[in-house]
């Protein structure tokens, strides 16, 4: 019958407390050896009793002086504790008598960041790195990461993530982390260069082929990055991210067919997310496939129901099939968490509108303009608005408005145009035309837009045969 060892490791420190505290009481006969003394300031430290961890090191350090690694024990409580100055102390007497404990400069350098000195850290770090190699080495160099990241000298985090891959290319959380600095810093050019440097040494690497696949994509070279997440896919066929990030890239090229290929794979290895739910749905939208789109919008709502924009994006595809108490029904769920969201109230405006519903189609279109005053969209549907009702005189107010707010633009003088036409003041409303023609001929078609008869106008006419004419000349 086997032992348990978790029972023999209870019975030990039992046994090592009693002994400590003979020695403690200065009992005769009573001794501990070094590693004994260790074993009880980490048996206390993870107890939280730093005061007894801490007079276990310094009773350790008066019957093993020489002893750097009881020092270092110490001089880790006293940090703890906040006691900086003794610390040094402590690791200065320590790195004498063991200069390759690399736990020494790593407790140095917390001490200098806590006391907000970031140089002097990053000097001992760096001093430290020539003592050591392999996979010290490369510890200190993520320690030194650390303190660049703390101090936003990011550029130098990637600088380290590099030394580190090219000391130990197949260091996983050094690879994990340079995907997010490359991506973060804009290296993707020096990132591709070391992960086919990496690829060329380990071809069976699948993290760097993730990382050149992600680092051809921060390039937008989109074609490279799917052919390198496939490497990585044939590797590890269940490496989720890369479909992931393959479905992005597909989507950036249009592929949509194959960016729901990918994104199916995703939910098939892993727990189902509302992001991914909704990419699907984004590629049947563009697809133009409005009830798989709207499937997979609602599912993702279920996953994140606290989420508008799923809601609107649901609307929209109602929208798009002509089903707008449907999308009113979504709109109105969206508005309940996002009031004056203004695309929302814009596509309530338009929808409500098209119900016939134009008082409250105003007030949706009031509130696009009162949160987004220099927006053209929301003066545009509301000038619209209050034209086709036959608000004329309200029309011209909000033109007035829409001027002072978003600035004098074409669009504006072509709606007052058509609005003073219909009210029958016919010159002011040519002149008007022909000086919105004179800034931006191609918005005309807004103007026509908004009234098609305009065209039986015989004045209109002429006025848009001579700038056709003025053009082709």
């Amino acid at each position: 019958m086997q032992e348990n060892p978790q029972r023999n490791d209870r019975q030990e420190i039992r046994d090592l407390l009693k002994q400590f505290e003979s020695f403690r009481l200065g009992k005769p006969h009573s001794f501990l050896e070094e590693e004994a003394f260790e074993k009880i300031i980490d048996h206390f430290d993870e107890k939280d009793d730093l005061a007894k961890a801490l007079e276990a090191a310094e009773l350790g350090i008066t019957q093993f002086p020489y002893s750097a690694s009881l020092m270092v024990k110490k001089a880790d409580l006293l940090i703890a504790t906040r006691k900086y100055t003794e610390a040094l102390a402590v690791l200065e007497n320590a790195e004498i008598l063991d200069s390759m404990d690399i736990d020494i400069y790593i407790l140095k350098t917390d001490v200098y960041l806590a006391l907000d000195e970031h140089e002097k850290a990053v000097s001992i770090l760096e001093a430290a790195l020539h003592n050591f190699e392999g996979e010290e080495r490369v510890n200190l160099l993520f320690e030194l990461a650390d303190v660049y990241d703390d101090y936003e000298e990011f550029d130098k985090v990637f600088d380290c993530l590099t030394h580190i891959l090219q000391n130990d290319p197949n260091n996983e959380e050094a690879l994990y982390k340079i995907c997010f600095w490359t991506d973060f810093t804009g290296r993707s050019e020096e990132s591709i260069k070391l992960h086919q440097g990496i690829i060329n040494e380990y071809p069976y690497n699948e993290l760097a082929w993730f990382n050149l696949g992600a680092a051809f994509q921060g390039l937008k070279l989109f074609e490279k990055a799917i052919d390198a997440y496939k490497y990585a896919i044939v590797i590890n066929e269940k490496f989720d991210y890369a479909y992931r990030n393959m479905a992005d890239a597909y989507i950036r090229l249009r592929r949509y067919k194959d960016a729901i290929e990918s994104l199916e794979k995703v939910i098939e290895l892993a727990r189902p997310e509302d992001v991914i739910y909704e990419a699907i749905g984004h590629c049947y939208d563009r697809l133009k496939n409005y009830a798989q789109a709207r499937f997979y919008y609602k599912k993702a709502s279920h996953l994140n129901s606290d989420d508008s924009k799923l809601y609107y994006k649901i609307a929209c595809t109602y929208i798009n099939e002509m089903l707008l108490g449907k999308a009113v029904q979504y709109l109105e769920s969206a508005m309940r968490i996002h009031r004056m969201q203004p695309e929302y109230n814009l596509a309530m405006g338009e929808c409500l509108l098209e119900l016939g519903n134009v008082k409250d189609a105003i007030i949706h279109f009031s509130n696009v303009v009162k949160v987004r005053p220099k927006g053209m969209g929301g003066w545009e549907a509301l000038i619209r608005c209050l034209y086709k009702e036959d608000y004329f005189e309200e029309a011209l107010e909000q033109i007035d408005v829409a001027i002072e707010a978003a600035g004098d633009k074409p669009l504006f003088t072509f709606y007052k145009s058509a609005v003073l036409f219909a009210m029958g003041k016919s010159k002011e409303a040519i002149l008007l035309l022909q000086a919105a023609m004179e800034r931006s001929p191609k918005m005309l078609r807004k103007f026509i837009e908004l009234n098609p008869t305009i065209l039986q106008n015989q004045q209109v006419v002429d006025l848009i045969a001579y700038f056709k004419r003025k053009r082709s000349i």
